[in-house]
């Protein structure tokens, strides 16, 4: 049975990214101790620009064994690695290119092609061989990084789609029609098989879903960020004041 998950609420956006970034800084050193590696996969959006900028900055970058840390992606938009949507440039800019990461333990999603599909399969066998998973095994990442949308989305898993029932891949293309785009995204598997999953949630336009997500009626297909609920493993929700204001106490 899932744990319940953990609702940490700060003042405003610096101080959610400053306890992100200790909580992440922190979680390396005991995954390297323990397993010789700490397995992130990051999030997208705005919202963790600054987590990003403190993680690479001094003092705190130094605390971090950045040649055993890990790089994925929990989503992408299906755009070109130098296009000003992608995930990947986003954190390449902010964080991979100014810390001393390894480049062959930094791992994009494929995004160049035109068929998203087999980017999403050429992914899943990135995870395989990072992981050295037999066939039927799912990644365990360390950290899983994942924002909220205001329609209750989370990574790239939106309401509605047919990837929320997803039990088999690791890593699915999903075409979000209201957006006319392309994108890939881990699955709900590999979501709920981590050791942490931390959301950032920031924002008064994040309130109404936030509180649905978290007090609202179980409703996945409505609410995808209701499905991460690892059972092995921890949910903290770290929130600002604008986005927690409309939360009941408990």
């Amino acid at each position: 049975m899932a744990a319940k998950p953990q609702v940490v609420v700060k003042g405003n956006l610096q101080e959610v990214s400053r306890e992100a970034a200790e909580l992440f800084a922190r979680l390396a050193t005991e995954s390297v101790a323990a397993n010789g590696r700490f397995s992130v996969a990051l999030s997208g959006g705005s919202t963790p620009i600054a987590l990003y900028r403190l993680l690479a900055d001094p003092p705190l970058s130094r605390t971090i064994d950045w040649p055993h840390v890990h790089l994925f992606w929990g989503d992408e938009r299906f755009v070109p690695a130098d296009h000003p949507e992608s995930n990947y440039r986003l954190a390449r800019e902010t964080l991979i290119s100014r810390v001393p990461i390894p480049a062959e333990n930094v791992y994009p999603m494929p995004t160049e092609g035109n068929d998203p599909e087999a980017a999403a399969a050429q992914y899943e066998v990135t995870l395989r061989r990072s992981f050295v998973l037999s066939k039927g095994e799912t990644p365990r990442f360390d950290l899983v990084l994942l924002g909220l949308g205001a329609d209750g989305h989370t990574a790239s898993l939106f309401p509605g789609s047919p990837v929320l029932s997803e039990d088999q891949r690791l890593v699915a293309a999903t075409y979000v029609g209201n957006l006319d785009t392309w994108r890939l995204t881990l699955t709900p598997s590999v979501l709920n098989r981590a050791r942490h999953v931390l959301f950032l949630v920031c924002g008064s336009e994040k309130a109404s879903a936030l509180r649905q997500a978290l007090q609202g009626p179980y409703d996945p297909q409505r609410l995808p960020a209701q499905l991460v609920r690892p059972p092995e493993g921890d949910v903290t929700w770290l929130v600002d004041e604008a986005a927690a204001s409309l939360l009941q106490e408990s």
